[in-house]
């Protein structure tokens, strides 16, 4: 079948006229680079229609390429960018006008690249900052418009260069300065508002020094869609298309469109302020890679960075490693017996320990090893001392809970309850490993008699001394993160509960005076027990066949808690702890008395009951592992993460 230009493009109709399709034609764009914006706006700008390209660039596919640029693929690897990219344009209109420029652009073809060009539409890299200064300049000096559409997280920003307006060094300033801080302002300039550094996973990966950042295949699409259609605006004379200072930057991930203004470009007061802060951001996210780097050379400081990340109660982090040699670490674990109410002979100590042991045995999966570890007898029950030998095993694979040991978080606000799948059930259950099982308490009537025992066992949280002790020093006010603490913003309160409760905190006078006279216990315990307790899918008792009676019965709980944890992260869950009726059963059980107010000591022996009739009266106390909630919804943005690997290690020996 012959190609005939007017039925590829009759589509088109409609959104543009006839005699405007004719004249997208006859167009020339330029396009410098095409990677990962590049090859889309090639395909776009061709499916509209445009007749005429001049396209430059010297670079050859590679695997790094494949998350986001149009041309990479296993068919294309090592080849030549623009051969491959003027083929797939050629394969949607194989009577395009291209003039080729195989070995990129610098100033003595510039002025052949831009000759008869009626728009530029940069694609160049993002650092390099150079070439694009100086084509930019040459566009401006013969009266071309430009365009640059940056690919930024999960959306795009657009700034638009017409001749006799603002031009791209009066905006950006970039003469004269560092490469570093070329690309931090043309950064800032192209997004005054930067939308992307609000869910940037991890900072160490954006470079400006070495001119490395991440990327995703969204960003660069929207980006050929924002140019595209600039491009039919200002090559038909269609429509407003704002001009530097103003811009546009739309991000969908945070579906919010914005449009900027920054008059005098870099030169405009807030952007200078805006710069600053970038600058202090940099420097400050360079000094913790350099940190993390130091430590991250040998495969058993990979495994600990990992490790490091185990759950522990309010993020307490009982352990400090001494490594030996390379494959051989000490664990040194402390427990919180003599200060913390919830850590009842050190018990749940023990169960963090055995979460970090199974959270390095996982890691330790990653580079290809196994990790043997064993309880020196020697060490006290309060300071357990944990043997852990890395012995390299070609056999093994990377554990599939791998990728889950950073992103696991608690989530202390209400989830959907949309029940669980009974796939999902069965995976978390298998999770738990052979020797344990999970007790399910679901459905609406479930979750209210959990609302009940929980509002009511907070009371015993709020009003006891004991309970306050831990509270004033384990919550870390004014923070979203926290390295050792639980982060204000991580507590599911709202903004005034959270200033009530920090000014009540401040002692056990005013924390007696609020509850006696203000009913102080009401508010958290409806927003922190109650409101979750009903929003959830389900809570779930993970329990032992035999009772816990040894610390090394406590590790293997900790390592079975664990994996459930991780699993439920795997399948896109969120989990809460819910472990103060379990603790406050077991001091019951033992009759042991736990707080100077009897009334509470008698509300907990009551509420211990409720509990076993829940998970069963028969069952021994001893028997129940972990305790919590889980169910669908978001990740919170406040948490509690972990101090750098070298504050938790200890020196050998020598």
């Amino acid at each position: 079948m012959s190609f005939d230009y007017h039925e590829a493009f009759s589509r088109n109709l409609g959104w543009v006229t006839e005699t405007e399709q004719e004249i997208l034609r006859n167009k020339r764009i330029a396009i410098a680079g095409m990677g990962g914006v590049g090859g889309s706006h090639l395909l776009t700008l061709t499916r509209l229609g445009i007749g005429k390209f001049s396209l430059a660039d010297f670079d050859r596919f590679e695997l790094a390429n494949f998350n986001r640029q149009a041309g990479a693929s296993t068919a294309h690897l090592g080849r030549n960018k623009l051969e491959v990219m003027v083929e797939m344009a050629r394969g949607v209109n194989p009577d395009l006008d291209i003039e080729q420029f195989p070995a990129g652009i610098d100033a003595d073809n510039l002025d052949a690249f831009l000759e008869g060009v009626d728009l530029y539409v940069d694609s160049l890299d993002f650092f390099a900052l150079d070439i694009r200064r100086a084509v930019f300049a040459a566009c401006y000096d013969k009266g071309i418009p430009a365009i640059t559409a940056a690919p930024l997280g999960m959306g795009a920003a657009v700034l638009c260069f017409f001749p006799g307006q603002m031009s791209f060094e009066k905006y950006f300033l970039l003469e004269g300065r560092t490469r570093e801080e070329q690309a931090l302002r043309f950064m800032l300039g192209l997004a005054p508002n930067p939308q992307q550094l609000a869910y940037l996973a991890d900072d160490s990966k954006v470079d400006f020094e070495a001119g490395k950042g991440p990327s995703t295949p969204m960003a660069c699409e929207l980006c050929a869609g924002f140019a595209g259609t600039y491009a039919l605006k200002i090559l038909l004379s269609r429509g407003r298309v704002p001009a530097a200072p103003r811009g546009i930057h739309f991000d969908a991930y945070r579906n919010r469109l914005v449009t900027t203004w920054r008059p005098w470009g870099n030169a405009n007061p807030v952007q200078q302020l805006g710069l600053k802060i970038a600058r202090r951001r940099i420097n400050s996210g360079r000094q913790a890679a350099a940190v993390e780097a130091a430590f991250r050379t040998r495969p058993i400081e990979r495994i600990l960075d990992l490790a490091r990340w185990a759950p522990s109660g309010d993020n307490e982090q009982p352990w400090r490693f001494e490594i030996l040699d390379d494959h051989h670490v000490v664990v040194h674990g402390r427990d919180t017996r003599d200060w913390c109410v919830y850590d009842l002979d050190g018990t749940s100590s023990q169960i963090a320990l055995g979460a970090l042991l199974e959270t390095l045995r996982i890691a330790a999966s990653g580079e290809g090893m196994r990790a043997e570890s064993a309880l020196r007898p020697d060490s006290g029950e309060d300071a357990p001392r944990i043997d852990v030998r890395l012995v390299p095993d070609p056999a093994m694979s990377p554990h599939a809970l791998q990728p889950f040991i950073t992103s696991r978080v608690t989530q202390r606000k209400p989830l959907s309850t949309r029940s669980l799948s009974d796939h999902q059930k069965a995976a978390l259950e298998r999770a738990v490993g052979e020797g344990y099982r999970v007790h399910w308490i679901e459905g609406g009537a479930g979750r209210r008699q959990m609302a009940r025992l929980l509002f009511r066992n907070a009371h015993i949280r709020l009003t006891t001394p004991e309970a306050y002790e831990v509270h004033r020093r384990n919550i870390e006010w004014g923070v979203q993160v926290s390295e050792r603490h639980i982060p204000e913003g991580a507590l599911g309160l709202d903004l005034p509960t959270r200033r009530i409760m920090r000014w009540a905190l401040k002692s056990w006078e005013r924390v007696r005076f609020l509850n006696r006279f203000f009913a102080g216990t009401w508010l958290p315990r409806l927003q922190m027990d109650w409101r979750t307790a009903l929003g959830c899918a389900a809570h779930f008792v993970i329990t032992a066949e035999k009772p816990l009676l040894t610390i090394e019965d406590y590790l293997a709980g900790g390592a079975a808690m664990q994996r459930f944890w991780l699993e439920a992260t795997r399948l896109g869950l969120q989990l809460q702890p819910e472990m103060t009726p379990l603790i406050f059963s077991r001091y019951v059980a033992q009759s042991r008395t736990f707080t100077a107010v009897t009334a509470e000591q008698s509300l907990a022996e009551k509420l211990a009951g409720e509990l076993g009739s829940l998970v069963g009266a028969a069952q021994d106390p001893r028997q129940r592992v972990y305790m919590g909630r889980v169910g669908f919804g978001p990740a919170p943005r406040s948490r509690s993460v972990r101090p750098p690997l070298e504050s938790l290690l200890l020196d050998a020996p020598g």
